[in-house]
């Protein structure tokens, strides 16, 4: 299966969220490290899976998500 790799400003020309709010606000509470991003090579650089994002979005988050994300 083939994965779309983005940059920040890619994914947030796409969902139209400034690049700022994505690197502010939903990388670590809705984004998340090895699921949605990952940092090729242990680098600085962050790519976006662009299907995993679009699955959750789409989907939406699970009750179980929201329990654990009060907690």
């Amino acid at each position: 299966m083939s994965q779309t790799y983005l940059t920040t400003e890619e994914p947030s020309s796409r969902i139209k969220y400034d690049p700022r709010t994505i690197r502010e606000r939903l990388k670590d509470s809705v984004l998340l490290e090895g699921v949605h991003y990952f940092r090729p090579f242990g680098g600085r650089k962050i790519l976006y899976i662009w299907e995993k994002i679009e699955e959750d979005m789409i989907k939406g988050f699970s009750v179980d998500t929201l329990i654990a994300s009060i907690q």
